[in-house]
């Protein structure tokens, strides 16, 4: 009896390896001869786009075209963070938009995309810094947005093991605390998105590059790729660094520069670090992750690149960052590191909306800050493509506003902006 129970058992298990298989979250579409819209790039943002088109807009004959896999490139290549820390008027509407928009995404798509709302704590080294923070968190709290100014004593009671000695090389002065804030599952976010999309009927085509975009006359209306002409009635592009490359087959010059942002993960440690914190000495932003891993990363690389491998120059610059503020980050190995391609603008702020030709849109120059924006710029990216006019929180970053002088140097501090 005994060998024939082990036998079963065996039986059973081969029978299950063999027969019952994973079944897949989204469907290997074939593409079509014609969609009412092509999103070109299958990360976050195009996933997101396509969605909203599906659910929020009945418009379901939408192909997102991926060129590797889905979430193979900077959807995968980031830190996680989000937050709606921001003071420049309409970018603060935006980002807490988008932020209300994770509070309730597991929810939305049926798929845990392990929102963490653990609270960023962006550091103050000195009296200027202080002052600055102080009225972010002012314009943050008149618009609805959860936001503390703390001093250095309260932080020092929530981040104990910062370095507060006298002969430390960044004093501390306080910190402006967003509870709301936090991190999500950068994979877990586009599986969930581009799940509920093919559940809606949207066709998500991977390993299909795009080679040339169509015109007729002023208008696009469709694309060349390696399986095959695909034709549309409207056509996004949503491919982040790469964005300079797409725009330039149908004649655009986009004012973007693609650099490298590297980020790095450490060997696991037990959990110490609560908090997302940024270091206000420098851009660099830390916290840990669920595996016990620091994730960190800072500024980006100073020269245009499409390499996504980062240089040793800046991975010691940022790692002189984690040690000066974390002293015991010194003992920690790091398990490795990535890099993500980002699309600068001069202002810091983004691109969305129509494009100068018919039937084409754009969503580009995230620099820093495109996870954090994903249901956002899906939300508004969806409404202005099924509408054909921007979505009201998107008004202010139009392709042409620093011709007209309409900049948003958010990274400037807010201190002054451009428009007139």
């Amino acid at each position: 009896m005994r060998f024939l129970s082990r036998y079963s058992a065996l039986s059973l298990a081969r029978r299950a390896l063999t027969a019952a298989r994973w079944s897949r979250a989204w469907r290997a579409a074939e593409p079509r001869a014609a969609y009412d819209v092509i999103v070109i790039g299958g990360g976050g943002h195009g996933l997101a786009t396509a969605y909203y088109l599906a659910g929020r807009h009945g418009i379901r004959r939408v192909a997102v075209l991926e060129r590797s896999y889905i979430g193979s490139g900077n959807a995968g290549r980031n830190t996680t963070l989000v937050r709606s820390n921001y003071q420049l008027d309409g970018n603060t509407q935006f980002f807490e938009h988008s932020l209300k928009l994770w509070e309730g995404l597991s929810h939305e798509l049926n798929y845990n995309v392990m929102l963490s709302q653990r609270g960023q704590l962006v550091l103050a080294h000195g009296p200027g810094q202080f002052d600055v923070l102080a009225r972010k968190g002012n314009i943050m709290r008149l618009n609805g947005i959860d936001a503390q100014l703390m001093d250095r004593a309260e932080v020092g009671r929530l981040l104990p093991f910062l370095d507060y000695s006298a002969s430390c090389r960044f004093p501390i002065y306080g910190g402006l605390f967003q509870p709301r804030a936090g991190t999500a599952r950068h994979d877990a976010v586009v599986w969930g998105y581009a799940r509920a999309a093919d559940r809606l009927g949207v066709d998500i085509i991977e390993n299909c590059e795009v080679g040339a975009i169509l015109r007729e006359g002023d208008a696009v209306v469709g694309v060349e790729t390696n399986r095959g002409r695909i034709l549309a009635g409207r056509t996004a592009i949503c491919v982040a660094g790469h964005s300079s490359r797409l725009a330039a087959m149908v004649g655009l010059r986009l004012p973007v520069e693609s650099h490298l942002l590297q980020a790095f993960v450490t060997e696991p440690i037990k959990p110490f670090l609560d908090h997302v914190v940024s270091f206000g000495a420098e851009l660099f932003y830390i916290s840990q992750s669920d595996r016990g891993g620091m994730v960190f990363g800072g500024h980006i690389d100073g020269f245009n690149s499409y390499t996504q491998r980062g240089q040793l120059a800046k991975a010691r610059t940022v790692a002189e960052c984690a040690v000066a503020l974390i002293p015991a980050m010194s003992r920690l190995r790091i398990l490795r590191h990535w890099a993500g391609i980002q699309d600068m603008t001069p202002d810091g702020s983004p691109f969305i909306g129509r494009a100068p030709l018919r039937n084409l849109y754009l969503n580009a120059g995230w620099c820093y800050q495109g996870f954090k924006a994903t249901p956002a710029t899906g939300w508004c990216l969806a409404h202005t493509i099924a509408h054909d006019e921007e979505h009201p929180l998107i008004r202010h970053l139009s392709l042409d506003r620093l011709r007209e002088a309409n900049g948003y140097d958010e990274y400037g501090l807010g201190l002054k902006t451009y428009r007139q």
